[in-house]
């Protein structure tokens, strides 16, 4: 009976389209939820050693990265915790889901993620500053408060979206609706949302081209980051046999797209959820299911080469099952399974009956059936979200440097421009001590901002505006309360033009 519902499944995912309903055992439905897990582990693991050490190039054959030695998972996740930052920012909000039931709110959501102990960079990091100061989603993620909003934070977080929501991806995109903009907007969004999308449709299809594209309808086709995925799955059909010259085209085509990042704008460093989506797709297409393939390309693309990794391999390990993960890739992992993650009360053991529970209860709410030995999933045709573009009309044009530190008087940018991010930081001492300046622009009324010296606490960006008019501008900074044992650095600044 079993077989004969996934020869059905498999036949019409092929034909192009998701068959109405699925039926599967209970132990089917467990194994493709430890599959997505254990998948990111595996990925993330293999990838850490070169995480943003090739930035804007291809990691060659002649860089070994080790693999397969007895306990390396175990061993790594011990010295290295935090390299598993993506996958313990996942159980954050599966935990709150967990404790408060799938209605959990978007506050109640956003409060755990900005009071937890871990560090945070990036869109992350200037939602979390945005929380803690009164600003709640959706503007805490929003491009207008946040200069990170197209970073690809979301996208490596949205994975336990698709997992609790097997065969049905407008479920996920609704639950990515009220995380996802905790911390992004636009094509930082969009990239949470075809991860979720892609998880949700690999549990009722193995067909890896057919994950990739139904997945996209999720993702209005006019925005960035759809043309992007289509044009990395045109490259494949194109040539589907050698990853790296389609990374070739895609770098030359789309490789310049971070915006509002101020350490990426105009820099190789590219963190934007676009370039390392189509990572992701590049490991799954190029990889062709194979398992070991599909976590090298999506690692040797390059940038966050240890979360790309794990998004692909979670969703190609979710469409084909733990039981089916290679031995040479599931045994490093087994010693690793009760050990909790950094931050978090969770081991993926824990994780899997979490997810698992969860799901159950999303089947039933989507209208599916659950009993004892088996589910039968209600599918969802895909639908697309609503479009979203930030920093709409801009384009970063200029990197000035400033190399200031700060006094008792005003330091004065003048820059002709469009829109415009100064990055700076302060140090101090007193971890405890919090900077306050007054940012003053074209002599109008000031601005009052706030710079802890907490690196948890940070606040990434001096000063942005991304909606001025294409004229000569003047920006005067003053640091207000300056101390003994504390200093202002105003680094350099970006400048944007109308495009």
């Amino acid at each position: 009976m079993l077989a004969i519902a996934f020869m059905c499944v498999f036949t019409l995912s092929a034909a192009g389209k998701l068959p109405s309903r699925v039926t599967m055992s209970r132990a089917t439905l467990m194994d493709k939820i430890k599959g997505a897990w254990a998948g990111q582990v595996l990925g993330c693991t293999y990838g850490g050693p070169t995480e943003f050490q090739y930035r804007s190039r291809m990691i060659p054959d002649s860089r070994e990265i080790p693999w397969g030695e007895p306990d390396y998972v175990a061993k790594i996740m011990k010295r290295v915790p935090t390299l598993y930052d993506d996958i313990y920012m996942d159980l954050t909000f599966v935990g709150v889901f967990d404790r408060l039931g799938l209605d959990a709110s978007a506050d109640s959501l956003a409060s755990a993620f900005a009071h937890a102990g871990y560090y945070l960079w990036h869109a992350n990091q200037a939602a979390r500053y945005n929380i803690l100061r009164g600003i709640r989603p959706p503007m805490s993620g929003h491009w207008r408060n946040n200069p990170h909003a197209d970073d690809i934070d979301y996208q490596i977080e949205a994975d336990y979206a698709g997992i609790m929501s097997p065969g049905m991806p407008n479920a996920a995109s609704k639950i990515s609706d009220r995380v996802g903009h905790i911390m992004n907007y636009g094509d930082g969004w969009y990239g949470g949302v075809y991860i979720g999308a892609m998880y949700s449709i690999a549990f009722v299809s193995d067909n890896v081209e057919f994950i990739v594209t139904e997945a996209l309808k999720t993702i209005p086709r006019k925005s960035k980051f759809h043309r992007c995925m289509s044009d990395v799955i045109e490259i494949w059909r194109q040539n589907p046999d050698d990853w790296r010259h389609g990374w070739q085209l895609c770098e030359e085509r789309w490789g310049t797209s971070d915006v509002g990042c101020g350490e990426g704008a105009l820099a190789p460093l590219n963190i934007d959820a676009v370039i390392n989506s189509a990572y992701v797709l590049f490991g799954l297409l190029y990889g062709n299911g194979d398992f070991g393939r599909t976590i090298d390309i999506a690692t040797r693309c390059g940038q966050d080469s240890d979360c790309n990794p794990a998004s692909a391999a979670g969703i190609l390990a979710t469409a084909i099952g733990y039981s089916k993960i290679p031995a040479e890739w599931i045994e490093p992992l087994k010693s690793a399974e009760d050990i909790d993650f950094a931050y978090i009360p969770y081991s993926l053991n824990d994780t899997y009956k979490m997810s698992f529970d969860h799901a159950l209860q999303m089947i039933e709410r989507g209208g599916g059936k659950v009993t004892a030995d088996e589910v039968t999933i209600r599918c969802q045709r895909p639908k697309s979200v609503r479009y979203e573009e930030s920093f709409p009309g801009i384009v970063p044009a200029e990197r000035l440097p400033i190399n200031v530190k700060l006094a008792d008087t005003a330091h004065t940018i003048n820059a002709h421009c469009a829109g415009i991010l100064v990055n700076g930081y302060v140090k101090a001492k007193d971890k405890n001590y919090v900077a306050k300046l007054e940012v003053v622009l074209d002599g109008g009324a000031p601005q009052q901002i706030e710079m802890p010296a907490s690196y948890r606490l940070r606040r990434l960006d001096i000063y942005w505006n991304f909606e001025l008019k294409q004229q000569p501008h003047a920006i005067a900074i003053r640091w207000l309360n300056p101390v003994e044992g504390a200093e202002l650095n105003v680094t350099d600044a970006v400048l944007y033009n109308k495009k």
